[in-house]
């Protein structure tokens, strides 16, 4: 799709004008009709307030029912959309990607929860956009502000998911990425009894969001975690539908892991990841007999596959995981989780961990336009060059994948092997025989 990546519209804040909201909102009217309710919110980036401002205009000029719940986690926009009533939310966010950029999400409804919207829906918002139509924007009227609402709805769901869970003793650090978790802060982990160290927690509009910290950035929870010897950190980003985790030792915990944990302490036969996993939980779910569906790359394209095969468990390294029952991935709800796991258990992150034997690893980003992206795809030279590259990786039990980014003007380069070294050498190699081909 032109507009549609892997996770919604992403791109340059400026691109989000209010010509172009407006066209969002007439191909959402034109695939749903106008007597529908919307739930607007957002993350914490400066543009998003304004962006809002704008959604808010073009719903009251088709004449649709709206109210905005401001700052609040993608999860949270999903899950009270649904349970408030309305029809469809519009979260404005760009996730882990820096202040400058944003983007949008829609979340229709389905069945039993919230979903992303459909690939219909998609495309005639698409054909909206490349529309010639103009409008002539009306003011909005004041609308309720249903954050505090959907706040504490979100809060009693998050309670009611981990039921009884004592986490008393344990002593944790968050990084809230100045993002949309910022507005949960600690409490909800406080309530169940961890003891916290809250960094990177301003939720105000502004320029923060991502910046050199959350799950971008860990260095920052690592040292707090090292120097306060604490049990672990948690690092969620910018809209809070992921998290990574640092263990006792600092050593990183990525959603590989985290699958791994969850699958085994929920006593699961099945689970779903991407093409981007890690071969060490691809061995350890052969070797107990873990059946795995890998799918493309996109924590929607994992729901799918769940929701099809019936599959209770899914997620990306990156640290989108999907719980059993869950729409969409929930940082805040996954890292519970597993805080639930290490009380019960009474094992450290780092023993729980130690289950998957990973492979080493290296992912190069390589700056790519549009027009590289494709010639990715078509460039029979670059398919000689991928296929070499895999012939070489044989010598060290590795696997290759390189492929255009759904929400970045990057090729990125994901390889894997026994031999970090070689891997890395390879992977540079690789990096620079593309940009000759492609550019």
């Amino acid at each position: 799709m032109k507009y549609f990546g892997t996770d919604g519209i992403r791109g340059k804040a400026e691109i989000f004008t209010s010509e172009f909201i407006t066209k969002i909102v007439a191909g959402l009217v034109e695939y749903a009709g106008d007597n529908i309710k919307v739930l607007l919110g957002g993350d914490t980036r400066e543009s998003t307030e304004w962006i809002l401002t704008d959604f808010e205009s073009a719903l009251e000029t088709f004449g649709i029912e709206f109210s905005n719940a401001g700052v609040l986690p993608t999860p949270a926009i999903n899950y009270c959309f649904y349970n408030m009533g309305f029809d469809f939310a519009i979260d404005v966010t760009a996730s882990h990607n820096p202040y400058m950029d944003n983007g949008i999400k829609i979340f229709e409804r389905g069945d039993n929860s919230g979903k992303k919207l459909c690939e219909k829906g998609c495309e005639i918002i698409e054909a909206a956009l490349d529309s010639e139509k103009t409008y002539a924007l009306v003011s909005p009227t004041l609308r309720e502000d249903l954050h505090e609402e959907a706040l504490n709805l979100y809060k009693e769901h998050l309670a009611t998911y981990l039921g009884e869970a004592n986490l008393n003793g344990l002593r944790i650090a968050l990084d809230c990425a100045n993002g949309a978790t910022s507005v949960i802060g600690d409490s909800i982990f406080k309530e169940f009894g961890a003891e916290t160290e809250l960094i990177n927690a301003d939720g105000n509009y502004g320029k923060k969001i991502n910046a050199n910290c959350g799950s971008t950035h860990l260095e920052s929870l690592v040292s707090l975690v090292q120097t306060n010897q604490l049990d672990l950190g948690i690092a969620f980003d910018g809209d809070g539908d992921r998290c990574l985790l640092v263990d006792e030792k600092g050593e990183i915990v990525d959603g590989d892991e985290i699958i791994a944990i969850l699958a085994n302490s929920l006593n699961l036969d099945k689970i779903a990841v991407t093409v981007m996993a890690n071969q060490g939980l691809l061995n350890w779910a052969k070797d107990n007999n873990i059946e795995t569906e890998i799918t493309a790359v996109g924590d929607s394209n994992v729901a799918a596959a769940m929701r099809e095969k019936d599959i209770k468990l899914g997620g990306e390294q990156s640290g989108h995981i999907i719980l059993p029952n869950e729409p969409t991935g929930d940082g805040i709800l996954t890292s519970l989780m597993i805080l639930k796991t290490i009380s019960k258990s009474g094992k450290s992150l780092k023993e729980l961990k130690s289950i998957i034997k990973k492979y080493p690893q290296v992912i190069l980003n390589m700056e790519a336009t549009p027009e590289t992206k494709e010639a990715l795809k078509t460039s029979e030279e670059a398919k000689k060059i991928l296929l070499a590259y895999d012939k070489k990786l044989e010598s060290v039990s590795g696997r290759l994948l390189v492929r255009p980014s759904g929400t970045e003007n990057l090729i990125r380069i994901t390889m894997w092997g026994n031999d970090e070294e070689e891997i890395a050498t390879l992977a540079n190699e690789l990096k620079n025989e593309l940009k000759r081909s492609l550019t």
